[in-house]
């Protein structure tokens, strides 16, 4: 493992592979290796770009990679596609739009699969990002499957947003929807060949407009994915909401709240593993039968399993300050 590390922290991709990997499959050395890495990153500009399916999010993402390497920037892509029903592993639609990088030594991509993730992002996807930023990328691009009313993790650990939209696909709709508006820092409205794009932009900025005492207003930037137009004043922009975030008090508390979300993903993910072992050992034919028979239910093996995880007066004392809580009290009033 050692070794492995070594090689990945010199750049070595096949060991970067390896260890996503093993962060993927949540093998047991993952978190000592997570651990080691992480004074490693915080370097790395992360762009999350999101929009609906169709809206031609890889094309674009493929232009962007593009105009970061003419930068000089190292860039690294997690292309977060939907899960095969069979394998949990990802669907490769969105690498295979970008085929034409992987020779090129300063570009790393990797599909990855949502596993069931209702926010669209894995916890894999997540962790990935820290290799990544340690193994010496300048830019990390996470492409999500597609944006909706559950699928607006992006902000937890994007540092910038791009929201892609495109005419005639009813995306006039779609930035109507809650949390849409929130989580863009920049607005991209792809296919702007198209008919109905003066009036998507129109809509987003009327919609922008609407929000007051923003310290940063996303810019709207129309681009043709397919040769380009557009795209560098899209990554200009991009870049300048990075800088940004370095220079003003809000870029501080963004990451403040992403550390925050980081650390309860972690709780979740340790608690979620001890009460995966719990339940697995107190799974008994018997205890499947009373719930079959109806002779207990769910919450009461539940807290069965609770109290050989947590110290029983812990468990106890959380349910009955629950209880006994005035709010509690007034709400049922």
């Amino acid at each position: 493992m050692e070794k492995l590390l070594e090689k990945a922290l010199a750049g070595d991709i096949r060991s970067i592979a390896r260890i996503i990997s093993l962060i993927e499959n949540d093998t047991p050395e993952k978190d000592e290796l997570l651990k080691r890495i992480y004074p490693l990153s915080g370097r790395a500009m992360v762009l999350g770009i999101t929009g609906s399916p169709g809206a031609g999010k890889s094309t674009l993402t493929d232009k962007v990679i593009e105009s970061f390497r003419r930068r000089g920037k190292k860039v690294a892509v997690i292309a977060v596609d939907p899960s095969s029903p069979f394998s949990g592993g990802a669907i490769l639609a969105d690498r295979i739009r970008m085929q034409r990088h992987t020779g090129d030594p300063g570009v790393y991509i990797r599909s990855m699969g949502t596993r069931g993730s209702l926010g669209g992002l894995s916890r894999g996807a997540k962790e990935s990002l820290i290799l990544l930023d340690a193994c010496g990328y300048d830019v990390i691009i996470i492409e999500t499957v597609g944006v909706g009313q559950s699928e607006v993790d992006i902000i937890k650990i994007a540092d910038t947003v791009c929201v892609v939209l495109v005419p005639g696909m009813g995306d006039d709709i779609q930035i109507m929807k809650a949390g849409i508006m929130e989580i863009a820092n920049v607005f991209a409205i792809n296919k702007a060949d198209k008919p109905g794009v003066d009036r998507v932009a129109a809509e987003v900025r009327l919609m922008l407009d609407l929000v007051k005492d923003r310290s940063w207003t996303p810019p709207v930037h129309l681009t043709v994915a397919e040769d380009g137009t557009g795209v560098e004043e899209l990554v200009d922009s991009l870049v300048a909401h990075g800088v940004f975030l370095k220079e003003n008090p809000d870029g501080v508390r963004r990451e403040w709240r992403r550390l925050a979300f980081e650390v309860e993903a972690v709780l979740l993910q340790s608690l979620t593993r001890l009460a995966e072992r719990e339940w697995s050992a107190h799974r008994t034919d018997e205890v499947m039968n009373l719930l079959l028979s109806r002779r207990t239910n769910p919450y009461a093996v539940a807290e069965d399993v609770l109290r050989k995880i947590l110290p029983c007066d812990r468990a106890d004392r959380g349910a009955t300050e629950e209880e006994d809580s005035p709010d509690v009290a007034a709400n049922d009033g």
